[in-house]
């Protein structure tokens, strides 16, 4: 396994794990809350945030481990009529017009970023630039993995 191939996958297991206590603390999170609202009947005013933000994460996050995986959605009914000679050359289409959606993904994810970079969450008093740093951070693990299956596809040993 080369050097890029092996990143790539570390990259995803170590993103699998964070998925697993991400998806798990925004469940107990929400439990929590609910406990707290109807049997204590005291609401945690900072928990939908901290929900709803967990959840975009998990969101970004699970969309690399997707298609790392090679479990996104897709309709393969055309390419599979395809010749070998033709489906490699539409693999290499694909995972080029890929990485150039990654990269714009980073680049504006960037500026966005920037842009919000004074603004500070209502209830947990975050600076708004960490939150939405995943935009252009998931597009840096797509990237990773977009290179790797586009070098897998060019060699033809995917």
């Amino acid at each position: 396994m080369s050097f890029p191939e092996k990143l790539s996958h570390r990259v995803n297991i170590g993103i699998e794990y964070l998925l697993f206590i991400f998806g798990f603390s925004m469940a107990m999170l929400v439990a929590v809350q609910v406990f707290f609202r109807y049997v204590l009947n005291h609401s945690l005013f900072w928990s939908e945030e901290l929900a709803r933000y967990l959840l975009v994460w998990l969101t970004f996050l699970g969309a690399s481990v997707a298609y790392y995986r090679n479990v996104h959605p897709g309709i393969d009914i055309f390419s599979a009529k395809l010749s070998p000679n033709f489906r490699r050359i539409l693999a290499v289409s694909v995972h080029i017009a890929s990485l150039f959606l990654f990269c714009i993904m980073m680049y504006y994810g960037c500026q966005f970023a920037y842009f919000i970079r004074l603004q500070i969450s209502p209830a947990l008093q975050l600076p708004k630039w960490i939150i939405f740093s995943i935009i252009p951070l998931s597009g840096l693990i797509l990237t990773i993995h977009s290179l790797v299956f586009l070098g897998k596809s060019l060699t033809g040993t995917s």
